[in-house]
Protein backbone atom coordinates (compact mmCIF):
# COMPACT_ATOMS: atom_id res chain seq x y z
CA UNK A 1 0.00 0.00 0.00
CA UNK A 2 1.48 3.45 -0.94
CA UNK A 3 2.88 5.11 2.20
CA UNK A 4 2.50 8.72 3.31
CA UNK A 5 5.96 9.43 1.12
CA UNK A 6 3.95 8.28 -1.83
CA UNK A 7 1.14 10.12 -1.37
CA UNK A 8 3.10 13.14 -0.76
CA UNK A 9 4.93 12.69 -4.26
CA UNK A 10 1.31 12.18 -6.07
CA UNK A 11 0.26 15.44 -4.34
CA UNK A 12 3.71 17.10 -6.20
CA UNK A 13 2.83 15.57 -9.42
CA UNK A 14 -1.34 16.72 -9.07
CA UNK A 15 -0.32 20.53 -8.19
CA UNK A 16 1.54 20.91 -11.45
CA UNK A 17 -2.22 21.27 -12.83
CA UNK A 18 -3.52 23.51 -9.99
CA UNK A 19 -5.42 26.32 -11.91
CA UNK A 20 -6.19 24.45 -15.09
CA UNK A 21 -9.39 23.42 -16.36
CA UNK A 22 -9.63 19.67 -17.56
CA UNK A 23 -10.42 20.05 -20.84
CA UNK A 24 -11.36 15.80 -21.05
CA UNK A 25 -11.54 12.86 -19.45
CA UNK A 26 -11.69 9.22 -19.23
CA UNK A 27 -10.73 6.27 -17.05
CA UNK A 28 -12.80 3.00 -16.54
CA UNK A 29 -13.78 4.11 -12.94
CA UNK A 30 -17.57 3.43 -12.05
CA UNK A 31 -16.88 5.29 -8.25
CA UNK A 32 -17.75 8.74 -10.05
CA UNK A 33 -19.40 10.31 -13.03
CA UNK A 34 -15.72 10.96 -15.28
CA UNK A 35 -17.78 13.80 -16.95
CA UNK A 36 -18.57 15.69 -13.57
CA UNK A 37 -14.77 16.66 -13.84
CA UNK A 38 -15.00 18.00 -17.59
CA UNK A 39 -14.51 21.72 -17.56
CA UNK A 40 -13.74 21.91 -13.81
CA UNK A 41 -10.64 23.89 -12.64
CA UNK A 42 -8.46 22.16 -10.26
CA UNK A 43 -8.04 24.34 -7.21
CA UNK A 44 -5.70 22.35 -5.16
CA UNK A 45 -4.60 19.94 -3.79
CA UNK A 46 -3.99 18.25 0.13
CA UNK A 47 -2.48 14.92 1.84
CA UNK A 48 -3.71 13.19 5.04
CA UNK A 49 -1.97 9.78 5.47
CA UNK A 50 -2.66 8.05 2.75
CA UNK A 51 -5.45 10.37 1.07
CA UNK A 52 -5.23 12.77 -1.55
CA UNK A 53 -7.96 15.20 -1.55
CA UNK A 54 -8.17 17.24 -4.94
CA UNK A 55 -10.00 20.73 -5.07
CA UNK A 56 -12.06 21.66 -8.23
CA UNK A 57 -14.27 24.66 -8.67
CA UNK A 58 -16.27 25.33 -12.07
CA UNK A 59 -14.16 27.19 -14.46
CA UNK A 60 -15.85 30.42 -14.24
CA UNK A 61 -14.87 31.12 -10.46
CA UNK A 62 -11.99 32.69 -9.02
CA UNK A 63 -9.30 30.39 -8.45
CA UNK A 64 -9.14 31.45 -4.83
CA UNK A 65 -6.79 31.08 -1.81
CA UNK A 66 -4.11 27.99 -2.15
CA UNK A 67 -5.64 24.53 -1.04
CA UNK A 68 -2.29 23.33 -0.68
CA UNK A 69 -0.28 22.33 2.11
CA UNK A 70 4.02 22.08 3.30
CA UNK A 71 5.19 18.75 2.16
CA UNK A 72 7.86 18.13 4.79
CA UNK A 73 7.80 17.56 8.64
CA UNK A 74 8.95 20.76 10.62
CA UNK A 75 7.87 21.72 14.37
CA UNK A 76 6.33 18.90 16.03
CA UNK A 77 3.54 19.92 17.88
CA UNK A 78 3.93 19.16 22.11
CA UNK A 79 1.33 18.52 24.29
CA UNK A 80 0.25 15.52 25.97
CA UNK A 81 -2.60 13.33 27.02
CA UNK A 82 -2.44 10.40 29.58
CA UNK A 83 -2.06 6.63 28.94
CA UNK A 84 -5.60 5.87 30.17
CA UNK A 85 -7.01 8.66 27.79
CA UNK A 86 -4.99 6.28 25.02
CA UNK A 87 -6.06 3.37 25.85
CA UNK A 88 -10.23 4.07 26.30
CA UNK A 89 -10.16 5.79 22.46
CA UNK A 90 -8.34 2.70 21.22
CA UNK A 91 -10.39 0.72 18.88
CA UNK A 92 -8.36 -0.73 15.87
CA UNK A 93 -5.11 0.40 15.05
CA UNK A 94 -4.71 -0.89 11.01
CA UNK A 95 -4.50 0.98 7.92
CA UNK A 96 -7.32 2.93 6.58
CA UNK A 97 -9.65 0.27 5.16
CA UNK A 98 -10.97 0.25 8.87
CA UNK A 99 -11.16 3.92 9.67
CA UNK A 100 -13.00 5.52 6.45
CA UNK A 101 -12.82 9.01 6.37
CA UNK A 102 -16.65 10.37 6.39
CA UNK A 103 -17.43 12.28 3.18
CA UNK A 104 -20.68 13.09 1.77
CA UNK A 105 -20.89 13.95 -1.84
CA UNK A 106 -21.73 17.69 -2.62
CA UNK A 107 -24.85 18.09 -4.54
CA UNK A 108 -23.20 19.97 -7.54
CA UNK A 109 -19.47 18.48 -8.21
CA UNK A 110 -17.60 21.58 -8.61
CA UNK A 111 -19.37 23.97 -7.16
CA UNK A 112 -18.43 25.24 -3.26
CA UNK A 113 -16.72 23.02 -1.41
CA UNK A 114 -16.00 20.04 -3.95
CA UNK A 115 -13.02 17.83 -3.41
CA UNK A 116 -12.00 14.51 -4.84
CA UNK A 117 -11.02 12.00 -1.90
CA UNK A 118 -8.39 9.53 -4.06
CA UNK A 119 -7.18 6.21 -1.67
CA UNK A 120 -4.56 3.78 -2.99
CA UNK A 121 -5.26 1.03 -2.00
CA UNK A 122 -3.08 -1.91 -2.22
CA UNK A 123 -0.75 -0.67 -5.66
CA UNK A 124 -2.29 2.48 -6.41
CA UNK A 125 -0.59 5.51 -8.65
CA UNK A 126 -0.55 8.34 -10.52
CA UNK A 127 1.57 9.84 -13.50
CA UNK A 128 2.27 12.97 -14.87
CA UNK A 129 1.68 13.23 -18.50
CA UNK A 130 2.42 9.60 -19.68
CA UNK A 131 0.51 6.01 -19.39
CA UNK A 132 2.10 3.01 -17.35
CA UNK A 133 3.19 0.33 -19.67
CA UNK A 134 3.33 -3.39 -18.61
CA UNK A 135 6.26 -4.79 -17.59
CA UNK A 136 5.81 -8.34 -17.94
CA UNK A 137 3.08 -10.63 -19.57
CA UNK A 138 0.11 -11.56 -18.14
CA UNK A 139 -0.97 -15.39 -17.05
CA UNK A 140 -2.56 -15.56 -20.60
CA UNK A 141 0.46 -14.31 -22.05
CA UNK A 142 -0.71 -10.89 -23.41
CA UNK A 143 1.56 -7.80 -22.65
CA UNK A 144 -1.32 -5.64 -21.34
CA UNK A 145 -0.56 -2.29 -20.52
CA UNK A 146 -2.46 -1.37 -16.91
CA UNK A 147 -5.97 0.50 -17.43
CA UNK A 148 -6.11 3.41 -16.21
CA UNK A 149 -9.32 4.38 -13.42
CA UNK A 150 -9.34 7.95 -14.37
CA UNK A 151 -7.47 10.19 -16.63
CA UNK A 152 -7.83 14.32 -16.85
CA UNK A 153 -6.55 15.86 -19.39
CA UNK A 154 -5.96 19.93 -19.12
CA UNK A 155 -5.93 22.70 -21.37
CA UNK A 156 -2.32 22.83 -21.42
CA UNK A 157 -1.94 19.85 -22.82
CA UNK A 158 -0.48 17.59 -20.08
CA UNK A 159 -3.00 14.91 -18.17
CA UNK A 160 -2.91 12.78 -14.97
CA UNK A 161 -3.35 9.44 -15.13
CA UNK A 162 -4.77 7.39 -11.37
CA UNK A 163 -4.52 3.85 -10.78
CA UNK A 164 -6.00 1.14 -8.97
CA UNK A 165 -7.36 3.70 -6.35
CA UNK A 166 -10.88 4.70 -5.15
CA UNK A 167 -12.55 7.74 -5.45
CA UNK A 168 -16.01 9.74 -4.46
CA UNK A 169 -16.40 13.31 -4.09
CA UNK A 170 -16.35 15.32 -0.64
CA UNK A 171 -17.79 18.74 1.07
CA UNK A 172 -14.52 19.07 2.34
CA UNK A 173 -11.22 17.03 3.23
CA UNK A 174 -12.02 15.72 6.67
CA UNK A 175 -8.36 15.92 7.76
CA UNK A 176 -6.26 15.73 11.19
CA UNK A 177 -2.82 17.26 10.08
CA UNK A 178 -1.87 16.49 13.91
CA UNK A 179 -1.69 12.64 13.26
CA UNK A 180 -0.04 13.04 9.58
CA UNK A 181 3.49 12.17 10.12
CA UNK A 182 4.81 14.30 7.61
CA UNK A 183 2.74 17.70 8.26
CA UNK A 184 4.17 20.48 9.91
CA UNK A 185 1.37 19.86 12.49
CA UNK A 186 2.14 16.20 13.97
CA UNK A 187 1.28 16.06 17.33
CA UNK A 188 4.18 14.27 19.15
CA UNK A 189 3.25 14.50 22.73
CA UNK A 190 0.14 12.28 21.40
CA UNK A 191 1.75 9.91 19.53
CA UNK A 192 4.46 9.19 22.27
CA UNK A 193 1.04 8.95 24.62
CA UNK A 194 -0.40 6.29 22.21
CA UNK A 195 3.23 4.52 22.22
CA UNK A 196 2.72 3.91 26.08
CA UNK A 197 0.02 2.22 26.00
CA UNK A 198 0.32 -1.68 27.23
CA UNK A 199 0.08 -3.33 23.87
CA UNK A 200 2.58 -4.24 21.35
CA UNK A 201 4.45 -1.41 19.60
CA UNK A 202 3.70 -2.73 16.09
CA UNK A 203 -0.27 -2.43 16.55
CA UNK A 204 0.07 1.37 17.96
CA UNK A 205 2.12 2.38 15.37
CA UNK A 206 -0.42 1.60 12.73
CA UNK A 207 -2.84 3.32 14.37
CA UNK A 208 -3.84 5.57 11.82
CA UNK A 209 -5.14 7.75 14.44
CA UNK A 210 -2.28 8.90 15.86
CA UNK A 211 0.36 8.12 13.12
CA UNK A 212 -1.03 8.82 9.37
CA UNK A 213 0.91 7.83 6.77
CA UNK A 214 2.91 5.04 8.22
CA UNK A 215 2.55 1.99 6.78
CA UNK A 216 3.91 -1.42 7.35
CA UNK A 217 7.10 -0.73 5.41
CA UNK A 218 7.89 2.25 7.85
CA UNK A 219 7.03 0.16 10.61
CA UNK A 220 9.46 -2.92 9.96
CA UNK A 221 11.93 -0.53 8.87
CA UNK A 222 11.91 2.02 12.20
CA UNK A 223 11.53 -0.68 14.76
CA UNK A 224 14.59 -2.62 13.70
CA UNK A 225 16.35 1.01 13.47
CA UNK A 226 15.21 1.58 17.02
CA UNK A 227 16.18 -1.83 17.62
CA UNK A 228 12.98 -2.90 19.52
CA UNK A 229 10.89 -5.96 19.35
CA UNK A 230 7.82 -5.41 17.64
CA UNK A 231 5.66 -7.52 20.01
CA UNK A 232 7.27 -5.26 22.84
CA UNK A 233 4.71 -3.78 25.33
CA UNK A 234 5.22 0.45 24.89
CA UNK A 235 4.36 0.40 28.69
CA UNK A 236 7.82 -1.32 29.19
CA UNK A 237 9.85 0.50 27.14
CA UNK A 238 11.40 3.83 28.90
CA UNK A 239 10.74 7.31 27.52
CA UNK A 240 14.13 7.76 25.82
CA UNK A 241 13.37 4.43 23.69
CA UNK A 242 9.96 5.71 22.81
CA UNK A 243 11.26 9.20 21.81
CA UNK A 244 14.26 7.43 19.58
CA UNK A 245 11.37 5.31 17.73
CA UNK A 246 9.02 8.39 17.28
CA UNK A 247 12.63 10.15 15.76
CA UNK A 248 13.54 7.04 13.75
CA UNK A 249 9.84 7.12 12.24
CA UNK A 250 9.91 10.95 10.84
CA UNK A 251 13.25 10.60 10.27
CA UNK A 252 12.71 7.50 7.64
CA UNK A 253 9.78 8.90 6.79
CA UNK A 254 11.34 12.12 5.41
CA UNK A 255 14.90 10.29 3.94
CA UNK A 256 12.14 8.09 1.76
CA UNK A 257 10.25 11.11 0.78
CA UNK A 258 13.36 12.84 -0.70
CA UNK A 259 14.66 9.82 -2.11
CA UNK A 260 11.13 9.65 -4.13
CA UNK A 261 11.31 12.93 -4.86
CA UNK A 262 14.62 12.13 -6.57
CA UNK A 263 13.15 8.90 -8.02
CA UNK A 264 15.88 7.01 -5.98
CA UNK A 265 15.60 3.75 -4.44
CA UNK A 266 15.80 3.27 -0.56
CA UNK A 267 17.44 0.80 0.89
CA UNK A 268 15.30 -1.38 3.43
CA UNK A 269 17.78 -2.88 6.09
CA UNK A 270 14.71 -5.28 7.27
CA UNK A 271 11.51 -5.61 5.25
CA UNK A 272 11.32 -8.33 3.16
CA UNK A 273 15.35 -9.52 4.18
CA UNK A 274 16.91 -12.77 5.04
CA UNK A 275 19.40 -10.68 6.46
CA UNK A 276 19.82 -8.33 8.76
CA UNK A 277 22.88 -5.82 7.84
CA UNK A 278 24.71 -7.81 10.34
CA UNK A 279 24.51 -10.95 9.21
CA UNK A 280 21.85 -12.41 11.61
CA UNK A 281 19.23 -14.28 10.14
CA UNK A 282 15.49 -12.26 10.15
CA UNK A 283 12.59 -13.82 11.45
CA UNK A 284 9.34 -12.79 9.94
CA UNK A 285 5.56 -13.11 11.60
CA UNK A 286 1.76 -12.57 10.71
CA UNK A 287 1.18 -9.75 13.73
CA UNK A 288 -1.64 -8.06 14.36
CA UNK A 289 -4.83 -7.36 16.71
CA UNK A 290 -7.92 -9.52 17.96
CA UNK A 291 -10.60 -8.54 15.24
CA UNK A 292 -8.18 -6.42 12.82
CA UNK A 293 -5.41 -6.89 10.38
CA UNK A 294 -2.80 -9.24 10.60
CA UNK A 295 0.07 -7.75 8.65
CA UNK A 296 3.96 -9.74 8.18
CA UNK A 297 6.58 -8.38 10.05
CA UNK A 298 10.01 -8.85 10.00
CA UNK A 299 12.98 -8.75 12.98
CA UNK A 300 16.13 -9.52 13.71
CA UNK A 301 16.04 -11.88 17.24
CA UNK A 302 19.92 -10.14 17.79
CA UNK A 303 19.49 -6.88 16.88
CA UNK A 304 16.06 -6.59 18.68
CA UNK A 305 15.64 -9.20 21.40
CA UNK A 306 12.46 -9.73 23.10
CA UNK A 307 11.74 -7.55 26.43
CA UNK A 308 10.80 -9.10 29.60
CA UNK A 309 7.68 -7.84 31.24
CA UNK A 310 7.61 -7.08 35.53
CA UNK A 311 7.28 -10.52 36.24
CA UNK A 312 9.94 -12.25 34.53
CA UNK A 313 7.76 -13.44 31.42
CA UNK A 314 8.54 -12.47 28.06
CA UNK A 315 6.03 -10.16 25.87
CA UNK A 316 2.83 -11.89 24.62
CA UNK A 317 4.18 -14.13 21.11
CA UNK A 318 8.06 -13.70 21.94
CA UNK A 319 8.52 -17.21 22.54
Amino acid sequence: MPEGPSVRKFQLLASRFVGQVVAKVGGSTRKINVDDLKSLRLQGAQVHGKNLFLAFVAAGCPLGPSTEEPVLQGEAAGGTSSPAQVCAAWTHPEEEELQELQCSRPDVPGGPGSWLRVHFGLFGSIRANEFSRASQANKRGDWKDPTPRLVLHFESGGFLVFYNCRMQWCSSPVADPTSDILSADFHRGRALDALRAPRPVCYTLLDQRYFSGLGNIIKNEILYLAKIHPLTQGSLLVSSDLEHLLDCAIQFSLDWLQSKLRDEGLHFQIYQKEQCPLGHAVMKGTFGPSGGYKRLTWWCPQCQPAVLSGVGEPTPGTE
